[in-house]
């Protein structure tokens, strides 16, 4: 009997195991026969060996993540149109920028039955304001290769109803795609347990080092409140990413020699840090739904976020944690020192956080989901 195969596109490697492992693990579970393409996967990779014990078929694609040479992104539809025709997928499931744009126009042209998208985040050329320049030429860029993509597929994945919302009303997605929205890539509640918290109190950021994550306002903020707190700690857990949004190194050094920040670098595994904080935060400018806020949830911490797309899905005011504006460093700021101020709240509003994570955002609903929306729920 023949197997139908799976076909998963992403563009970053760690996200198949963090991200997308759970939706893998259920999809062969549903004797499916997975593959996964993606860049820069070597067979001494770690994460390449942890899916090929699981039975998955790894190919690596030339994909790069944040370039903007159309002769190369020619190249990954061809490389991936190749692959499709030898492979023959049944079902084929982008995410993130290029995947879903690249691998749906492959998709169509290697005639795959089935083709799925999910955007988990518009990217940097659809945040920051009054977009122009080179930012408002790639935005006008991604919205004509979306509409191209879009098109055709058989359904459309969002991650906040905003992000479906701007979609139908610019007509990046055509009314006769049916689109569905999903609570974020969902959270292993059992992966991220409940821990005690810390008896000083102590904010975290996780977040790849951008401006448009809010880097510098949690930054500001950070130097201000310790002003008042010297003894609050503020943690940063990411990196410097290839991004023309990316953060200078000789800002984060400025911050480390300053005592704003306590620099934790790149983590493989952040539930430890997690752990040692108090409060999260992520001042963020837009997202899909932000995986490190669930994360924290799940670990039954409060959060500070924006009050913009994809964040402000996961937060109740004052029930378990605070919205600010976007770029508001002085309302962030406020909201830092109520939990100074009343560390009460802090217990409080994180056992919230835990009953949202179980309630809404757990990973195995999330995936069920989505299964059933491909009809793959048999």
């Amino acid at each position: 009997m023949k197997v139908d195969i799976f076909l998963l596109i992403a563009s970053y490697p760690d996200s198949l195991i963090k991200f997308r492992g759970p939706l893998i693990d259920v999809l062969l579970a549903k004797g499916l026969d997975v593959h996964v393409a993606v860049p820069d996967l070597a067979e001494t990779n770690a994460i390449y060996h942890a899916l090929t014990a699981k039975n998955v078929t790894v190919h690596s694609i030339g994909l790069q993540r944040t370039g903007v040479n159309p002769v190369v992104d020619l190249g990954t539809i061809c490389e991936l149109y190749r692959l499709m025709r030898k492979i023959k997928p049944s079902y084929v499931l982008g995410y993130t920028v290029k995947p879903v744009i690249y691998g749906s126009l492959a998709a169509r042209l290697a005639r795959v039955p089935r083709c799925f998208v999910l955007v988990t985040g518009l990217g940097y050329a659809f945040t920051g304001e009054n977009c122009s320049g080179r930012r408002g030429l790639l935005k006008a860029l991604v919205q004509m290769l979306y509409r191209c993509a879009l098109g055709w597929v058989d359904k459309a994945f969002f991650q906040n109803p905003d992000d479906e919302g701007l979609f139908r009303q610019q007509g990046i997605l055509p009314a006769t795609v049916p689109s569905c929205i999903v609570n974020g890539s969902g959270v292993d509640t059992v992966e991220y347990q409940q821990t005690p918290l810390p008896d000083a109190p102590c904010f975290l950021l996780i977040a790849r080092l951008l401006g448009d994550k809010g880097v510098r306002e949690y930054a500001l903020a950070a130097a201000s409140v310790k002003q008042r707190f010297p003894q609050v700690q503020f943690q940063l857990v990411g990196w410097i990413d290839d991004n023309p949004d990316a953060i200078s190194q000789q800002e984060l050094n400025a911050w480390i020699k300053q005592g704003t920040v306590v620099y934790l670098g790149k983590l493989s595994d952040v539930r430890p840090a997690i752990a040692g904080c108090s409060v999260y935060v992520l001042p963020s400018y837009r997202e899909g739904t932000p995986r490190t806020v669930l994360e924290a949830m799940a670990m039954g911490r409060p959060v500070i976020t924006t009050d913009a797309p994809g964040c402000r899905e996961t937060v109740i005011e004052g029930d378990n944690g605070f919205l600010v504006p976007v770029k508001g460093v002085t309302e962030l700021i406020t909201a830092m020192e109520q939990f100074i101020i009343k560390p009460e709240l802090i217990g409080k509003m994180g056992q919230r956080s835990r009953e949202m994570a179980e309630e809404k955002y757990n990973v195995h609903m999330v995936n069920n989901i989505m299964l059933s929306a491909m009809e793959i729920d048999e």
